[in-house]
């Protein structure tokens, strides 16, 4: 036998509707916030406005950048525009996860048959590599390169 729809029963089902709704969508808003990282730049306008003079000297360079993982190593191949290594005076590099800042740990590359290289344990997932190399002249060169480690 089915029961009858009463008034009491429609304001208790949307109600419970409308309660789930809110519940999800406040953690959702809560676990979005607390893992945001933070600004990438202080001043969006400025940094565009340096964007394209930082990009054109870092094309004078004419680098090429190949990242490597072969599960024991990261390696870093930069390369100048006949294909040798480039000449880099020093290097500042970051690992870590593209969507938080919790997993970030900051390389300590050596330079080894023409490759920066670093002994290091990756857990599987997609991990980011942000560095900035800098030419004997002090041009900036920076990159973000992605490996994914498969489990």
């Amino acid at each position: 036998m089915i029961k009858e729809f009463t008034g009491r029963m429609a304001f208790l089902t949307f109600t419970g509707f409308f309660v789930v709704i809110i519940g999800v969508n406040m953690a959702m808003s809560y676990f979005a916030l607390g893992t945001f990282p933070g600004l990438e730049v202080e001043n969006s306008y400025v940094a565009s406005q340096e964007f394209n003079g930082k990009l054109a000297q870092q094309m004078r360079l004419g680098w090429r950048v190949e990242l490597g993982y072969d599960g024991k190593t990261l390696s870093l191949d930069i390369r100048d525009r006949d294909g040798r290594p480039a000449k880099v005076a020093e290097i500042d590099a970051t690992i870590g996860r593209a969507t938080t800042d919790r997993f970030d740990r900051k390389l300590s590359l050596v330079l080894k048959d023409g490759r920066f290289i670093e002994p290091i344990a990756l857990k599987p997932g997609k991990w980011e590599v942000r560095f900035v190399a800098r030419a004997a002249d002090g041009t900036a060169f920076q990159q973000r390169k992605h490996v994914i480690v498969k489990p």
